[in-house]
């Protein structure tokens, strides 16, 4: 008969455990020393290995020959209970058997000797699950147990379980297993099965298992069956990451407003049928990706997605504010918990997309929050068409003194310079303290996005430059000097700067940034300075 993968590579000793060294390691040592305790209780989420270890334990503690704390595998215990016939470990589903007459069984039974081994093993798996008759009934037992007992508890739900029994056993925390160590097992799981797992496809199976290795290896098992060559390709079809489209296609409708196109979309997927509630937990997920990608640095280790689709979320999260992406995540939750409660689910989702849509039918405090943040954005953006209406005033020009070919600004807070007729500029740093204090501005791409809202040619002549901060300074590394010509333009300018203020919260001046290992280079101030002097304003030299 076939065994599954995830019973067939069970580990057999602690070595073969993965990802659980703060638990292997302290049990072995408690064995070779022979501190053995009456009472354990193993905590943490499914599939990390609770019940392989109380396997493992069980065997050790009355294996005949163990070897650095592990079962040696070859003594007649350790077959017996490797083969299911050995009275001495017994195993009890607290699911099933969660009453007071149960537990009473058991202390009875307890009394009695091992039949063969040295100590009797019980393994109580779920053990959240007994009522609270049955808590109560193995108290006494669980702190005094006789000498030859031993208890091993297993639990995905450690708060349920009441504080007394707590105290009486010993804690171990299981963790959720890395990602890459997960891939590491199942590409040696792979050869034992004589078959090719792609490194790529490893590491996108143990992202999608959450920390569980029995999730993977389940996962294994069916693309194994698609294929003995498991590619990308392989794992997105049988995980069932292929036709995703239409969670972009829904958050694009949410960002231009366009409900219609949304209830179209979600007819098409009813008709087709696809559950809604299914299709809120989708959406939820892919706004929690957005989410992830938009306040951390690097969140592809937190997202079980393919590179091509990581892609097209980060393209989505740079263009979408945090408040909006937030505002549908709990959109998305609390229409799912409605659903949940009786609602009709197309019409609880349909409900939620309209109120995403039209943020002026929805009345909650997340809604209004988006609605004042249009208007202060249509409010800037209304603010350098006014002043084109305005006749431009020419700078006069110095016959001594030209304009430089980079840029640098310096205004008060409040007053552009091209709006001021006097400002004073008094320089406190060179150009090299200003390029040596400057730190990279790692939301330059966001900004990049942002600014083509309102401006195409700017964005696009900026393509593959970075930014740094320094101070009061944005100080810019472009690779071009269209950039730059462009940046003179008043307009241009203040749009960038209103595209930083949008992402930083901060209001920069801007400046040029070269490298020092250069051509000799200018003091962006000084340049400055000659600028200002051009536009008829009064500078103060120190």
């Amino acid at each position: 008969m076939y065994q599954v993968l995830y019973r067939k590579w069970r580990p057999k000793v602690f070595a073969d455990v993965v990802g659980q060294p703060q638990v292997t390691v302290t049990l072995k040592n408690e064995l070779m020393a022979g501190r053995i305790a009456h009472a354990y209780l193993f905590t943490g989420s499914r599939g990390t290995g609770k019940t392989t270890c109380a396997k493992i334990l069980a065997k050790a503690v009355n294996c005949l020959h163990p070897v650095d704390g592990d079962p040696c595998g070859e003594c007649e215990i350790c077959r017996a209970a490797d083969g299911g016939s050995l009275m001495d470990i017994v195993e009890i589903d607290a699911a099933s058997n969660n009453g007071v007459d149960n537990i009473r069984s058991l202390r009875e039974e307890a009394n009695f000797t091992p039949a063969a081994a040295k100590y009797r093993a019980y393994i109580i798996d779920e053990v959240h699950m007994l009522s609270t008759g049955a808590f109560n009934a193995l108290l006494k037992t669980l702190e005094e147990p006789p000498a030859h007992v031993i208890f091993i508890l297993a639990t995905t739900e450690v708060h349920k379980l009441p504080a007394t029994i707590l105290s009486r056993c010993q804690r171990f925390d299981f963790r959720r297993i890395p990602p890459k160590e997960i891939a590491e097992r199942l590409t040696y799981v792979t050869r034992q099965e004589n078959a090719e797992l792609d490194p790529q496809a490893a590491l996108l199976i143990a992202r999608l298992a959450d920390g569980a290795l029995r999730d993977a290896l389940s996962l294994l098992d069916q693309c194994l069956g698609r294929s003995r060559n498991i590619t990308l390709e392989v794992v997105n079809e049988t995980a069932g990451l292929v036709g995703r489209e239409h969670l972009f296609e829904l958050t694009d409708a949410i960002k231009e407003h366009n409900s219609g196109a949304a209830l179209e979309l979600i007819d098409r997927l009813h008709n087709s049928s696809k559950d809604m509630a299914r299709l809120c937990e989708e959406l939820s997920s892919h706004f929690r990706n957005l989410m992830l990608i938009k306040t951390t640095k690097d969140a592809h280790n937190m997202i079980a997605v393919p590179d091509a689709e990581y892609e097209s979320l980060t393209k989505q999260a740079l263009s979408t504010p945090l408040p909006a992406i937030l505002h549908g995540l709990d959109t998305m939750q609390s229409a799912l918990e409605r659903m949940y409660r009786g609602g009709d689910r197309r019409v609880e989702f349909e409900m939620a997309m309209i109120r995403l849509c039209s943020p002026e039918l929805d009345s909650t405090t997340d809604a209004l929050i988006r609605r004042i943040e249009a208007l202060e954005r249509g409010a800037v953006m209304q603010k350098p068409a006014a002043r084109a209406a305005e006749p431009e005033k020419k700078p006069v020009k110095k016959p001594e003194q030209s304009i430089p070919e980079n840029f640098a600004e310096k205004e008060q807070p409040g007053r552009a310079l091209e709006e001021s007729n006097e400002s004073v500029i008094e320089p406190k740093k060179d150009g090299n303290s200003l390029q040596k204090d400057a730190k990279r501005l790692s939301e330059w791409p966001e900004i990049l996005q942002i600014l083509k809202n309102y401006s195409h040619a700017i964005a696009s002549a900026f393509s593959g430059s970075s930014a740094y901060i320094s101070g009061a300074y944005v100080l810019i590394d472009a690779p071009n000097e269209i950039a730059f010509r462009l940046l003179r333009e008043p307009a241009q300018r203040e749009n960038m700067r209103r595209a930083i203020q949008q992402v930083t919260g901060k209001t920069y001046n801007l400046g040029p940034y070269k490298n020092q290992s250069g051509e000799k280079e200018g003091d962006p101030l000084a340049e400055l300075a000659g600028l200002a002097e051009n536009e008829g304003i009064q500078v103060i030299k120190k």
